[in-house]
């Protein structure tokens, strides 16, 4: 009810921890305002910014280029950051910077000052995207974190689905008053977390052990499965909308709707996905995931219109969180005997996650401009990335010694 006390690997008290649910919630948070809000509400944003004539088309999309970019730095910098400031330190901070975007993109001060808050926005969700989970995760019990690490990526999934729902009802006040609205969500969301950290993980990443960090075979090929995945969601990320809108002809407001169903397979892909790795293991569960992903991501392509539509956008919005606790997961029972390296594998597969990202938006878009608007293409390129995802994961279990894979944590996960 009121916590537990933690103790040092020397078993002495360090400080009582929060109840594990309100660490959980702290990390939903931090997840909903880092990525689901600060990455995710400007895509509704887009026509209005247009419209409202603060910066054309083309100029837009280079500024959700900056977010992405941002990313990758917060990535990067997440460990040196929380090495000098702390880990709670660097959560709380960052968390008042994604806010604190929010406020200045309210204002039309040109494309540098935009393009500077994009760009804060995305390091901020970098960077709480790399420690936000394994900070709460590290107080939650074995058994328990799928379901946990489900319940935390659950805050991207939520941000999708407000940024559905919310910003055209905020927009009808205008564009300003929009961010302003969202600014202050983010900031009574902070406010919400800013006690609830546990405080037996309030240690620098430079503290924690003298030894390099050396990741198995396995371990490395999943850093590059999860990076495939990310290469196999861009079309729908970038493209779902606008195939829907233009390339079949049903508007705008038609492609809205697929973006709401995205985000609502968003909001509940990760507990389901967690619920699964629970009861089977995470290497099973991942590699269900990549299979249904393949036909999902593919279906745009296929004969089946509006059913296969909808199927492909929920379940796919599904896998784009759900993934996320699947992968720290399954980087847990890759080295069930040093936890002082979560953190440090979870950046590293966060930061290859980021650059395919990134270049398979700016990739495909190349694509699909030589192609002459060929949507098909796009989403099977996506479903191919994911089918060697699946391959790669194979193939890397089966090459490896059992004795070098670190197996499941507590358990025997299946092949």
């Amino acid at each position: 009810m009121g916590g537990a006390i933690l103790q040092n690997h020397e078993g002495n008290s360090i400080g009582r921890s929060p109840a594990p649910w309100r660490t959980v919630l702290c990390a939903f948070c931090a997840n909903l305002i880092g990525v689901g809000l600060a990455r995710f509400a400007y895509t509704p944003l887009v026509p209005a910014i247009v419209d409202a004539h603060w910066f054309d088309a083309s100029t837009a999309a280079y500024l959700g280029a900056g977010n992405l970019a941002g990313y990758l730095a917060g990535a990067m910098l997440a460990h040196p950051l929380a090495a000098r400031l702390s880990t709670i330190a660097t959560l709380r901070a960052m968390m008042v910077l994604a806010s604190v975007t929010f406020f200045a993109c309210s204002y039309q001060l040109g494309f540098a000052w935009f393009f500077a808050g994009r760009a804060a926005a995305g390091l901020a969700g970098g960077a709480l995207m790399v420690l936000a989970a394994p900070t709460a995760l590290a107080s939650i019990p074995a058994s328990k974190r799928g379901l946990a690490g489900g319940a935390i990526f659950m805050g991207v999934g939520a941000g999708i689905a407000i940024s559905g729902t919310l910003v055209p009802l905020l927009l009808q006040q205008g564009l300003q008053q929009t961010w302003l609205g969202l600014g202050g969500l983010a900031l009574a969301l902070t406010a919400a977390a800013w006690t609830g950290w546990p405080q037996g993980n309030d240690t620098p990443p430079a503290a924690t052990g003298s030894r390099p960090f050396r990741g198995t075979a396995t371990l490395k090929a999943l850093y590059i499965e999860y990076a495939l995945n990310a290469a196999g969601w861009v079309p729908h990320m970038i493209f779902l909308v606008d195939f829907v809108a233009r390339g079949l002809g049903q508007g705008v407001a038609v492609g809205a709707l697929y973006w709401i169903i995205f985000g609502i397979g968003a909001t509940t892909g990760p507990l389901l996905a967690g619920h699964l790795a629970d009861r089977i293991g995470f290497r099973a569960a991942l590699r269900s995931v990549f299979l249904i992903e393949v036909i999902a991501v593919a279906l745009p392509a296929g004969p089946l219109g509006q059913p296969g539509l909808i199927a492909s956008s929920l379940v796919v919005g599904a896998f784009l969180t759900g993934t996320v606790p699947l992968v720290i997961g399954r980087i847990h029972e890759l080295l069930p005997h040093h936890p002082a390296q979560h953190k440090r594998a979870w950046s590293l597969a966060t930061i290859w996650f980021a650059l395919f990202q990134a270049g398979a938006a700016y990739g495909l878009s190349f694509v699909f401009a030589q192609s002459g608007g060929n949507y098909h293409l796009l989403f099977l390129i996506g479903a191919a990335a994911i089918a060697l995802a699946f391959a790669l994961d194979v193939v890397a279990n089966r090459v490896e010694p059992s004795s070098r894979r670190g197996g499941a944590a507590g358990r025997a996960a299946p092949r």
